[in-house]
């Protein structure tokens, strides 16, 4: 079934406008939830408001939202006030700069969209596209929606080999904790342990990213009880594994780790020595053969 865009916006860089139409890149709703049932019958459960001094259920229509500016005290804003501090949507996507795509961490990244040309843009969609890709650059700008601000990003992607652009919402400075905060010593590093790290990465790299070989194994686990429990099977429950790793030499670590990774490889070119002389017997009896005949 064809993808529907789920709003239209304008992408604005200097006096070009570029009409675009906005699909959401991720399936939030593939997601197992869960839902809260009643023990005994079995039946959904239903939310409730509970006052916290009068212990009393509170009905939507008797409640507000409030802001705690201390311990237990709150300012009181009504819809009226709270509609008037949102920002009004523009539909426009407006680019302030340019920037190197790999000047931006990617802890920094938020939800993503697919652009796709509208009516009369496939031009200028396409121009943006290949001056971005060529120029490793990215555009920066900001987007109002849902009574938001946004800072986002427009990048080229080439998902499944389809060439495009991609809106990327970004975190805002004051979203994001500092790395400084965590407590990482300052530690050195022997070349020796930096030569093994390296060559356990050259063995398991890769020439990019294909994210068809990782399965959520906890989806699957989980759809197969949900199936069991339809069918009216019993669940058995795994013994979980022994916590911990134990703590070896870094040294005896990697190169443990190297001799698992070449294990498979010299097993497989040992036995492709192993075929070689039988193939190359085969070769040779297969014109003997065929004079008989």
């Amino acid at each position: 079934m064809a993808a529907r865009p789920i709003a239209t916006l304008t992408v604005s860089f200097g006096l070009v406008s570029i009409p675009v139409k906005l699909y959401s890149a991720t399936e939030a709703s593939r997601a197992i939830s869960f839902n809260l049932l009643h023990k005994a019958c079995g039946s959904r459960l239903k939310q409730q408001y509970v006052c916290m001094k009068e212990d009393v259920i509170v009905p939507r229509e008797d409640m507000v939202k409030g802001y705690e500016f201390e311990k237990d005290q709150y300012v009181q804003f009504t819809p009226e006030e709270l509609k008037l501090l949102e920002e009004a949507g523009t539909h426009t996507a407006d680019i302030a700069e340019f920037v190197p795509i790999e000047s931006i961490d990617p802890v920094y990244f938020d939800k993503a969209y697919y652009l796709a040309p509208d009516k009369g843009g496939a031009k200028p969609y396409a121009l943006l596209s290949k001056a971005l890709r060529e120029s490793k650059r990215c555009a920066l700008g900001r987007w109002a929606a849902r009574g938001k601000q946004y800072i986002v990003m427009i990048r080229p992607s080439s998902h499944d080999g389809q060439d495009g652009l991609v809106m990327q919402q970004l975190l805002y400075a004051g979203e994001v904790r500092s790395i400084k905060e965590l407590e990482i010593p300052d530690t050195e590093v022997k070349d020796a342990e930096l030569k093994l790290a390296q060559q356990l990465i050259e063995q398991q790299a890769s020439d990019k990213f294909d994210p068809s070989t990782y399965t959520d194994e906890v989806r699957a686990r989980v759809e197969a009880a949900v199936q069991k429990k339809v069918e009216g099977q019993e669940i058995t429950m795994a013994e979980e594994p022994e916590g911990g790793a134990e703590v070896i030499d870094l040294m005896e670590a990697l190169r443990a780790s190297l001799d698992k990774r070449k294990a498979p490889a010299l097993a497989k070119a040992a036995d492709s020595e192993r075929k070689a002389p039988r193939r190359a017997q085969q070769a040779e009896a297969a014109p003997k053969k065929a004079a008989r005949k």
